[in-house]
């Protein structure tokens, strides 16, 4: 399968990307439109997505198109798994691959021994249990991981927490001061399952608790992510009001007050550049 013009090809960096949308490795028939919706990033799934008997099929798939033009990332089994390395194998080198999604990641150590055979190719290091979440600050301190994303469904089934945003609060606050501290990104919230009106609200979560992305699992659900995870025209707005009282360097600032409301608006400001918002 060969694409010209993959529209995977964005311009938001995966530091930045909002919307990551999981596409199954062994649906090669969804591969084309995913990378054709608003998604900011595409994953390919050969793990959870895909079931045991189908993987070496789903790898055939997903490197194929990779090799053919297309452009994503790649969900790879947990290192614990003899289909890690069979993953591995199948996109090492592959001029179309991105990163890879990291599943089940409990350490640095699962970082660091992806990265030794994937050289200079950026990781997320999806955390699924309560180990990874104990471990956080030092898996999202590992040299390659560029962002931690949160697996809540895996994670609920290892602890028996609920679905329901004070059940999970505590997970999600360990991974966005364990990226913090770490000098990455925000964390990528996990995915809502049931779209609109569930979407709306599971965002409004995922921004308080200071992620800055989501995993879809629907193509539909990304334009609303995206929406949701930019500055609004608003704060743009109030952003340009307060850079031009204050100056971008600070040299109209009265008192200390002013300095995290400075640094809000810069980063309100830089981030409409990335996304192209406009007041």
């Amino acid at each position: 399968m060969t694409l010209t013009s993959p529209a995977q090809a964005v311009a938001v960096p995966a530091t930045h990307a909002r919307s990551w949308l999981l596409v199954a490795g062994s649906r090669p028939e969804e591969f084309a439109a995913a990378t054709n919706s608003a998604a900011d990033a595409v994953i390919f799934d050969l793990e959870d997505g895909v079931v045991p008997a189908s993987k070496t099929r789903a790898r055939d798939h997903v490197a194929g198109f990779l090799a053919g033009g297309g452009a994503g990332w790649v969900r790879i089994n947990n290192v614990t798994t003899a289909d890690w390395a069979d993953d591995l194998d199948a996109i090492r080198g592959l001029p179309g691959l991105r990163g890879v999604m990291l599943a089940k990641t409990e350490s640095a150590d699962h970082v660091d021994r992806t990265a030794a055979e994937l050289p200079q190719t950026p990781i997320l290091a999806l955390v699924e249990s309560a180990r990874g979440v104990e471990f956080a600050f030092e898996i999202a301190s590992a040299d390659s991981t560029t962002r931690i994303a949160f697996g809540t469904g895996d994670f609920r089934r290892d602890t028996g927490a609920g679905d329901d945003p004070d059940a999970l609060a505590y997970a999600r606050g360990r991974l966005v001061v364990a990226s913090r501290a770490a000098g990455i990104s925000g964390p990528i919230d996990g995915p809502c399952l049931t779209g609109e009106p569930d979407l709306t609200d599971a965002l409004a979560v995922t921004r308080t608790m200071g992620m800055t992305g989501k995993l879809c699992m629907r193509a539909g659900d990304t334009a609303t992510v995206n929406r949701e995870l930019s500055p609004q025209h608003t704060d743009v707005a109030w952003a340009t009001e307060v850079i031009a009282q204050l100056g971008a360097q600070g040299e109209n600032v009265a008192d200390g007050s002013d300095l995290p409301k400075l640094a809000r608006a810069l980063r309100i400001t830089h981030l409409a550049d990335v996304f192209s918002v406009s007041a």
